[in-house]
């Protein structure tokens, strides 16, 4: 079937739908404040199936390298493994002894197996939250500080280039990778939206190096050339888009994940998980090194 508009994939209404993963011929998402791990079929429409509930809000996760089934996850105050079976266990500590309360946001693997995650605080203090980075058998990094909410990151195929929102202020900033050690250089300013457009939120490059970005609050998917020109925007039926990914069996189907949290008055798409068909296709999803055990 063809998607030429956004079209709803689940009777599923998620709380803070983000995270979303095309892995293993099946998307998976997580619903962030409830501590939901799901996936769903890409072929058609589906309800979703719950694979985790933690009591903790769960970010993001990632593919661990040849470890099927397994799962490294942004939750709660640090970093998690999901193995296939039996409990989580905890991989790093990170922002349990913050001056505010914190819990881990978005997160997500390079092509070099690192894992990136970021943190927010729940009052959203302007600069209270920072983006770590997690190398297997390496202590995390904070990579980058003095964020609010940060959102991402996005890595080119190479590995390379790395894209970081920081979605209250509006801002998408670029950095170059040194793809042996993961550290960062050569920060600037790739886009500057103002309120109206929405914050930037989730965040995909595709095959031809362009950006896709939810525009939480906006309504709206927008895709950037490199030179941070608008080159498409995709109107949807719900308030505030999060999560995005391309996936499908030729990466050419646009998931988007919104949520309904924070709506006075939610409408019957806000919470939805859409999909619509584009024309360049997505990356596979990248796969985090297996921690150490």
């Amino acid at each position: 079937m063809e998607l030429t508009e956004p079209t709803v994939w689940s009777t599923d209404r998620l709380e803070l739908g983000e995270g979303l993963r095309w892995v293993d011929d099946r998307l998976v998402l997580v619903d962030l404040l409830a501590g939901r791990l799901l996936e769903t079929d890409g072929d058609a429409p589906t309800p979703l199936r719950e694979l985790r509930r933690l009591d903790v809000p769960l970010g993001a996760v990632a593919p661990v390298a040849d470890r099927p089934g397994e799962w490294l996850a942004a939750a709660g105050t640090g970093v998690t493994v999901l193995p296939a079976t039996g409990d989580p266990r905890p991989v790093a500590e990170l922002v349990a002894d913050a001056p505010e309360p914190t819990r881990m946001n978005d997160a997500v693997a390079d092509p070099h197996g690192r894992f990136w995650a970021g943190s927010m605080t729940y009052a959203m203090v302007p600069g209270g939250g920072t983006l770590f980075r997690l190398t297997p058998g390496a202590e995390p990094v904070p990579a980058v500080t003095g964020l609010t909410i940060p959102n991402g990151p996005a890595f080119d195929a190479t590995g390379t280039t790395m894209y970081l929102a920081d979605t209250p202020r509006g801002e998408i900033d670029r950095f170059t990778v040194d793809p042996a050690t993961g550290d960062l250089s050569g920060r600037e300013p790739f886009l500057r939206l103002s309120p109206a457009d929405g914050g930037p939120d989730g965040m995909t490059l595709d095959a031809a190096d362009h950006l896709w970005i939810a525009l939480w609050g906006g309504s709206a998917v927008r895709r950037y050339r490199p030179d941070g020109t608008l080159d498409r925007e995709i109107r949807l039926p719900a308030k505030q888009p999060a999560g995005i990914c391309l996936g499908g069996p030729d990466l050419r189907r646009l998931f988007i994940g919104t949520a309904r949290v924070g709506l006075d008055s939610a409408g019957p798409q806000d919470g939805a998980l859409l999909a619509v068909d584009v024309p360049v296709p997505g990356l596979p999803a990248a796969r985090a090194g297996a921690p150490a055990s």
